[in-house]
C-alpha cells in the first residue's frame, strides 16, 4: 500500500492533476455600431478568438463615445481592446497595455461632401452642417483641430448611429459633409474629399497585462493569420482593412496628445507626452491648407 501511494503521488505530479479551465475574456470596442448591431458584427471574430485559444471571448460594447471615455479613465475591467491609437496609447501608458497587432493601413480621417462643394473647401462649410461620432472620437477631435477658430465654426452633430451612417446622411440632405476614418471614405467615390487628416499608427488589438502571456500569444498569432481564413472575410471587410500585421508600443507614442483637450484628461505626472508625428504629405484631394487660409482667418464671410 505504501508503494502504490508514493506512485500515485508521483504520477499526478507528472500532468494528472485536474486540466486547467477556459476563462472568459471581455473585448472593449470604440461604440461604432450601435451595441446591438456590435455583437453581430464582432460576433464571427469573438468565435474565432474563442476557438483559437481554447477560451471564450465576450464583447463589451458601450453605448456611445461618452461611456466609452469614462470606463476608460475609470479603468473599467477588460482584457482586450480594439481602438483607434489615441486609445491605445492611452491604455499603455495608463493601463500598462500590450499591443499585439494592428490592422494593416495606417489611421486618418476624411471630411467627405457632394462635388458641388469641393470649390469652396472646408472654408465653405462654416455655418454649415457636418456629421461625426461624438467625441472623443478621432473624427470628432480632428475636426476640432481643423475648425480651431470659434468665430469660425461649423454645425458639428453627432447624430449619426455609425460612420456611414454619416455619409448616408449627406446623400439624404440631412448634413452638408461628413467626417469619417479612410476605410469608410474609399466606399464613396462619389462624394469629395474636403480635408485629409495626417496619419495616425492604425487601429490595434491591444491587452492587459493580467491577461497571462500565453493566451496573449495564442490571440496575436490567431489574429496574424485570420486573413488565410476565407470564411471570415467578411468580418475583415467590415474592420475595413485586409490583414493584421505585428504591433509595438513606439508606434503609438505621442498619439495620446489628441486627447488633451478632452474633459477629464488629466496629463500623466511627471513626464511630458511626446510630440505627435509630423503631418505627413498631402494625398490627393486633399486641402491642408484651407485651415490656415479659410477657416482662421476668413470669418467675415459667415459672420
Amino acid at each position: 500500500m505504501k508503494y502504490r501511494n508514493i506512485a500515485l503521488a508521483v504520477a499526478l505530479s507528472f500532468g494528472l492533476a485536474a486540466p486547467v479551465m477556459a476563462a472568459d475574456y471581455y473585448l472593449a470596442v470604440e461604440p461604432i455600431y450601435p451595441p446591438a448591431q456590435a455583437q453581430q458584427v464582432y460576433k464571427p471574430l469573438l468565435a474565432y478568438l474563442s476557438k483559437s485559444t481554447g477560451h471564450r471571448f465576450l464583447l463589451k460594447p458601450a453605448a456611445n463615445y461618452h461611456v466609452y471615455w469614462r470606463d476608460l479613465r475609470t479603468n473599467a475591467k477588460v482584457d482586450f481592446a480594439f481602438e483607434e491609437a489615441h486609445f491605445t496609447e492611452y491604455r499603455i501608458n495608463r493601463q500598462k497595455f500590450v499591443p499585439l497587432a494592428r490592422v494593416a493601413d495606417a489611421t486618418n480621417f476624411v471630411l467627405l461632401a457632394d462635388p458641388q462643394r469641393e470649390k469652396s473647401g472646408v472654408n465653405g462649410l462654416i455655418g454649415d452642417r457636418i456629421v461625426s461620432m461624438s467625441a472623443p472620437s478621432m473624427g470628432y477631435l480632428l475636426l476640432g483641430e481643423l475648425y480651431s477658430n470659434p468665430l469660425a465654426q461649423p454645425e458639428i452633430n453627432s447624430a449619426a448611429a455609425t460612420w456611414r451612417d454619416g455619409v448616408e446622411m449627406v446623400f439624404s440632405g440631412e448634413t452638408d459633409a461628413a467626417m469619417v476614418p479612410n476605410y469608410v471614405a474609399r466606399e464613396y467615390p462619389n462624394l469629395v474629399p474636403l480635408f485629409t487628416s495626417r496619419e495616425f499608427a492604425a487601429r490595434a488589438f491591444s491587452a492587459s497585462q493580467t491577461v497571462p502571456a500565453d493566451v496573449r500569444k495564442k490571440v496575436a498569432d490567431a489574429l496574424l493569420r485570420l486573413h488565410r481564413d476565407s470564411s471570415l472575410n467578411e468580418v475583415l471587410v467590415e474592420l475595413g482593412t485586409t490583414q493584421f500585421v505585428p504591433a509595438n508600443t513606439s508606434e503609438y507614442t505621442g498619439s495620446e496628445r489628441l486627447l488633451r483637450g478632452v474633459f477629464g484628461y488629466q496629463a500623466l505626472p511627471q513626464r511630458a507626452t511626446a510630440p505627435a508625428a509630423p503631418p505627413a504629405p498631402a494625398k490627393p484631394g486633399a486641402k491642408p491648407a484651407d485651415k490656415a487660409k479659410g477657416v482662421t482667418v476668413e470669418v467675415g464671410g459667415k459672420g
